[in-house]
């Protein structure tokens, strides 16, 4: 049988992260709570050192560690920023196994905190058997990402916080990967002495990387054929059988969002929040923008991470916009005469449209002889706004569609 973190594994390493953590109290979103139509509260853990949570738990694993011992460890991105800079904190060496196609702005990051990085495989899953193979051949600790019980009470501090911070919340919402964050946060909320009722923990997975989902109908961790998600730090091939027996423990849902989800979360904790959030942080508030999260009362969304490539950000944004019906691309085919572009560009600013693109083709097999085809992108408030557009150009003559 899997033991179980403890109150007292959660309390001692609320202790030994003491003057470690950066503060990050949760905070109300006016904004975000009009939308969802209840109040939503946000954990910024993006603001926490190496912007992410991870340096919770591989401090607490880490510091425990003998004095000098050096530690390895595989990851895409922000468990290897947690692990080498508790590494540096303590005082030790660390090697940290990257994909050869990690973000670059992550493996400098991971430098710059000390470690030495190696880039090596093509998945995380080869960079954690490399740190494996290397702490057996060294010496080195091997510092898990999610499966070992003093990283998730490093991870589960994050409970104790919001138990003090949000007391009358109704629902906490966390990302989940490996399960090493839902793990820690909802063995706390079970754990911890509260006075009336404990707020429900509700995991959140990218349905493109359902790790956990697939395990609790399966009642075993199995490992996913395939994963295909923006959100690559939740984007796991396997949970483990601690965070799955710490789950079915202490976890009180697990539900999915799908990608355009995730974007338009990751839009809407720009927009809204002025918080710069990575596909895998924005996972809760995914799930409470598209109504996943059962209730009415207070929930708060745990914001787990950050570091997001800026060129990422920008086709995150992009989408986002997008799947928020902010863009509308159509095909609009006239006779093809003079001043036909003057005139459709005279009915766009009467309609106060902003045009993002426009091309103009006089060939095509879906083109009479006389006619021309325009291609125009304009923005637009919401898709309710995209009816009204078509409508008014269709009142105006034009024959109009959707691009395809």
């Amino acid at each position: 049988m899997t033991d179980l973190v403890t109150l007292d594994d959660l309390l001692a390493a609320r202790a030994r992260l003491r003057g470690v953590l950066s503060p990050t109290p949760a905070d109300r979103s006016e904004s975000l709570s009009r939308l969802a139509g209840r109040p939503v509260l946000l954990k910024p853990e993006y603001r926490q050192r190496t912007g992410s949570f991870k340096i919770r738990g591989a401090y607490n694993h880490i510091s425990q560690l003998p004095p000098g011992q050096a530690v390895v460890a595989g990851s895409a991105g922000n468990h290897a920023q947690g692990v080498a800079l508790a590494a540096a904190l303590t005082g030790r060496e660390a090697t940290i196994f990257m994909p050869e196609a990690a973000a670059l702005p992550k493996v400098e990051a991971t430098r710059g905190y000390g470690a030495t990085v190696r880039l090596e495989g093509q998945v995380v899953d080869e960079c954690i058997l490399r740190a494996r193979q290397l702490a057996a051949e060294t010496g080195a600790a091997y510092v898990p990402p999610f499966d070992d019980r003093e990283v998730i009470a490093g991870q589960g501090t994050i409970g104790l916080e919001l138990l003090e911070e949000v007391p009358e919340v109704e629902a906490i919402v966390v990302p989940v990967g490996g399960g090493g964050l839902v793990s820690g946060v909802a063995a706390a909320v079970a754990l911890s002495p509260v006075s009336g009722s404990r707020p429900r923990v509700v995991g959140v997975e990218a349905a493109g990387a359902p790790t956990v989902t697939a395990a609790l109908a399966a009642g075993r961790p199995v490992a996913l054929e395939r994963i295909s998600t923006m959100a690559d730090g939740i984007a796991v091939g396997s949970c483990s059988e601690i965070t799955l027996a710490h789950i079915r423990a202490f976890v009180d849902e697990v539900v999915t969002v799908d990608e355009e989800e995730i974007s338009r979360a990751v839009l809407l904790s720009v927009e809204r929040a002025k918080a710069v959030v990575e596909p895998a942080g924005a996972a809760g508030l995914a799930a409470i923008a598209a109504e996943r999260i059962g209730g009415s009362g207070p929930v708060v969304a745990v914001l787990s991470g950050g570091n997001v490539d800026p060129l990422l950000l920008t086709k995150l944004v992009q989408h986002g916009l997008s799947a928020a019906g902010r863009y509308l691309a159509m095909r609009i085919v006239v006779t093809d005469r003079v001043g036909v572009l003057a005139s459709l560009a005279g009915d766009l600013a009467r309609l106060r449209l902003n045009v993002l693109d426009v091309e103009h083709h006089r060939s095509g097999l879906r083109l009479g002889v006389n006619e021309v085809e325009i291609l125009v992108t304009v923005e637009t408030r919401d898709r309710a706004h995209h009816h009204q557009i078509i409508e008014d150009l269709k009142a105006h003559g034009y024959h109009i569609e959707p691009a395809s």
